[in-house]
């Protein structure tokens, strides 16, 4: 009888134990994410299939544009200005349509070679406000590069973005050299301890080079870069009191500045100072807030998945890699394990299909149809990916799997001209600037 007991309770733990591990199975097993195309994602297709290149392509949404533009202006109002940030939209027929819908004349750019494009292009009547402090060779090359033709006249158009004592230097010596006028902005240090000036000791260094060089350099104004405020973390409170408690501790940081300078070198603080900050991520805090009155944005306006924050969840995505479909495949077959094909797809639905795209490797996410993913055994490629879904997501040879870029200026120079949208239809095709 004991031995029989023993027995009984041995073979109800075992069959426990194997209850358990097929309830845990069940719990792991992946469910089916996939789900065909929305209507937008649908008729976005049909217009691919029917006008598209046939092969990978940025498609620019100019209604979504329209309506992220419409929260910057509500946002930036006078004695505010908008600055766009060029690299964010690296497209000169974009640039021209932002900045007429804004209003803007202003322009932030962060490489050489695009400052030369955008004189070139015309938009030289633009205030061009350097995002980052140029080496000083950049500057040289830029000056040398100048075409008469350009109508562009750099003394009153461009700012240069200086961060030390002695690349303010570098740069007196090159307008001393070339018989230049340099407009300099001063980059400061609000928080973000990226570089710029961290003292007011080094700002009284470099407004005391300036005001003894009136030929050669003049004040523009400053820039301090505020992004980090916007990731402010917190234990106890709301988030959104954690940012603005950090954003006041950067005006504070910039008025600090300001005012030191003001104080010792009122001549050169004259009206019209550029006093600039502000981002895509920050925009919609300053609301009339000084001593800024210059607020850049640009990755917003197209919104990548890396601006899905809680003050940006207004905008709405306007940029999306189009991928033909090259190839429909049953089931997940692997060189080597293709005995698992079966098991793999039975496991998880969402390795039903393979689909191999014309393309890959970006700086991207699969967005419709929904469910898709990469696989990670099979491996990487840029020139046909692979791509699995379950038989939800219903494609064929021809259609088009759709990815969100991360960030615009890591995509926007890759693939050619933008197909630029309105209402689901290709209305024309803007040429982006060279990588």
């Amino acid at each position: 009888m004991i031995r029989f007991i023993r027995q009984h309770r041995k073979l109800s733990i075992l069959a426990g134990c194997v209850v358990v591990l097929l309830l845990a199975a069940v719990a792991m097993k992946p469910s089916d994410n996939g789900a065909p195309y929305d209507e937008y994602f649908k008729a976005l297709n049909a217009e691919m299939k029917k006008n598209g290149p046939g092969r990978p392509s940025l498609v620019l949404d100019l209604d979504r544009v329209d309506r992220n533009l419409a929260l910057l202006k509500e946002a930036i109002k006078p004695p505010a200005s908008f600055r766009l940030v060029v690299k964010s939209l690296p497209s000169v027929k974009l640039v021209q349509y932002v900045q007429k819908r804004m209003g803007s004349d202003r322009l932030m750019v962060f490489h050489e070679p695009d400052l030369r494009i955008l004189a070139r292009a015309g938009l030289g009547g633009m205030d061009m406000l350097l995002g980052k402090p140029m080496p000083v060779n950049a500057a040289r090359e830029f000056y040398g590069a100048l075409r008469p033709e350009w109508n562009f006249d750099p003394s009153a158009k461009v700012q240069w973005l200086v961060d030390s004592p002695e690349r303010l230097k570098q740069y007196l010596a090159l307008a001393r050299e070339k018989n230049l006028l340099m407009r300099v902005n001063v980059e400061i240090d609000v928080g973000l301890h990226r570089g710029g000036l961290r003292t007011t000791a080094e700002l009284e260094e470099m407004l005391a080079l300036i005001a003894a060089n009136p030929k050669s350099l003049a004040l523009a104004g400053f820039m301090g870069y505020d992004v980090h405020t916007a990731s402010a973390p917190t234990v106890f409170g709301s988030k959104r009191a954690a940012i603005d408690k950090a954003f006041q501790g950067m005006l504070d940081r910039y008025n600090e500045f300001f005012d030191a300078g003001k104080a010792k070198y009122p001549a050169l603080f004259r009206e019209g100072l550029t006093l600039n900050s502000g981002g895509s991520h920050t925009y919609m805090l300053f609301q009339g807030r000084g001593p800024v009155n210059d607020i850049s944005a640009g990755s917003c306006i197209v919104q990548p998945s890396d601006f899905d924050t809680m003050l940006l969840e207004r905008h709405e995505p306007a940029l999306f890699i189009a991928a033909p479909v090259l190839k429909k495949i049953s089931g997940t077959t692997i060189p080597f394990i293709e005995g698992l094909a079966g098991f793999m797809s039975a496991w998880n639905p969402n390795k039903q299909l393979t689909y191999f795209i014309y393309g890959g490797g970006w700086m991207a996410r699969f967005t419709s149809p929904a469910g898709l993913e990469g696989n990670a055994i099979y491996g990487f490629s840029t020139n046909q990916s692979i791509v699995n879904g379950s038989a939800r997501t219903a494609l064929g040879a021809d259609d088009t799997v759709f990815l969100r870029p991360t960030q615009s200026e890591a995509i926007m120079r890759e693939f050619g001209d933008l197909l630029v949208v309105r209402g689901g239809k290709i209305i024309d095709r803007w040429p982006v600037f060279p990588e």
